[in-house]
């Protein structure tokens, strides 16, 4: 089993589905399967995370994302997570 040393939660819920959470989770998956970081981070589908009006919604390393966008998503997770 991986131990996963950190986690990239993104809300699935009705709101951000509409708004474009799977063009966030496929960048989500390309970033973090980059040999320097593979097996090292979780991305974690999640349910309502209650800022329905401001998705998609995505969290990574406790800093919460409002609106992101695939572009905005890259710069939250090069900040986080270094590339």
């Amino acid at each position: 089993m991986a131990k996963y040393r950190k986690f990239i939660f993104i809300c699935t819920g009705g709101d951000c589905k509409k708004n474009g959470c799977k063009s966030l989770i496929k960048s989500a998956k390309d970033m973090v399967n980059l040999d320097d970081h593979k097996g090292q981070y979780k991305i974690v589908k999640t349910k309502c995370m209650d800022f329905c009006k401001s998705g998609p919604i995505v969290v990574v390393n406790n800093e919460v994302q409002k609106a992101s966008t695939p572009d905005k998503l890259r710069e939250l997770l090069e900040r986080k997570i270094g590339h």
